[in-house]
């Protein structure tokens, strides 16, 4: 199947699935998948084209979300200021971060990430006074654009779709621009591009940026799904979760992420409901991909069918020349 079929497919599928969905639960985690797909892409751009592994991603989910969820609480302001004030935000922590963690790179840049994404799960931990402590800040509600209420599973899927799109459309053209080759290379070849006159630092601190904005957006749609915001938002498992989301299901790629997304949360809503130690699944079956398609879910489908492919047209007979063909109408 082409390329554009594919995506043609893969839009339908999305826009007609409350359709045939059975009941508002599975359209509610379908959502979900749809949300933590919008942040495992922020995360790859990250690790898939900049070759930067973080283990804080979750500290631009919960800044935008507390963010949002504290403005509208306390400050009584609309939606779309809170939503505003969040994603510049978390856009400015991330450009932040990025000074610092920037400063080092491989392991040491993963102990950095780590540290600072467990410095803000501390100040929401402990700073009561303002998010809530413990027990998070609760009561909030969904945003109405245009007047369309979103409290129903199938407008706020729609909603979620329709935000998941734009997200989608923005990284496929960055990954696909000049600035996306610039990425790429700077993971792939830092001194070769430095000798060419790029100044990789300051396109991996865009990229940084980049990031950490996008993981805002995904912050404010978890919010909002939610109607709640707690600091196991912003904790270790979560940023964990969401690299295992990537690196499933093909860091680099554009359907990776996606894909990765699907599984954890299916496994994580769906498996949990019949095997207690979910988790423990959801590691052998990290090992088993680890094992037999270490690229991930997506380029290991892509490798299997160019070979069923390869394979397939060595197999088909080839045709008859055309002259043995008339001879065989000549003979009597």
């Amino acid at each position: 199947m082409k390329r554009p079929v594919a995506w043609a497919v893969l839009a339908l599928v999305l826009l007609t699935a409350p359709f045939w969905l059975a009941g508002d639960y599975y359209v509610n985690l379908a959502s979900q998948v749809l949300i933590a797909a919008l942040f495992a892409l922020s995360l790859n751009l990250l690790v898939g084209y900049a070759g930067l592994t973080s283990l804080g991603h979750a500290g631009y989910l919960g800044i935008s979300a507390y963010t949002s969820a504290w403005l509208i609480l306390n400050l009584k302001v609309t939606h779309l200021a809170a939503a505003l004030a969040a994603l510049g935000v978390s856009g400015a922590m991330a450009a932040l971060f990025g000074l610092v963690a920037l400063r080092a790179s491989g392991l040491s840049f993963l102990m950095i990430t780590l540290a600072l994404g467990q410095v803000l799960w501390g100040l929401a931990y402990r700073w009561a006074g303002v998010t809530g402590g413990d027990n998070g800040l609760s009561g909030l509600t969904r945003p109405m654009p245009f007047g369309i209420d979103l409290n129903a599973a199938r407008p706020f899927y729609w909603f979620t779709l329709l935000v998941f799109a734009l997200v989608l459309a923005v990284v496929v053209m960055l990954v696909r621009s000049p600035f996306g080759a610039t990425i790429r290379g700077t993971r792939d070849q830092p001194r070769r591009m430095a000798t060419l006159g790029y100044d990789v630092w300051l396109i991996r601190w865009i990229t940084f940026t980049l990031s950490g904005f996008l993981g805002g957006v995904a912050g404010l749609m978890y919010v909002y799904y939610q109607q709640f915001i707690s600091p196991h938002s912003l904790s270790l498992a979560s940023s964990a979760e969401m690299l295992l989301m990537v690196i499933a299901g093909g860091p680099g790629t554009i359907a990776g992420p996606v894909v990765g997304a699907g599984l954890v949360v299916l496994l994580k809503n769906v498996a949990s409901a019949y095997i207690d130690r979910w988790t423990m699944l959801l590691g052998v079956v990290f090992v088993l991909i680890v094992m037999f398609v270490p690229g991930g879910i997506v380029p290991g489908v892509l490798r299997a069918w160019k070979r069923w492919g390869a394979r397939a047209r060595k197999v088909a007979p080839a045709p008859e020349p055309a002259a043995d063909r008339l001879q065989l109408k000549e003979q009597p």
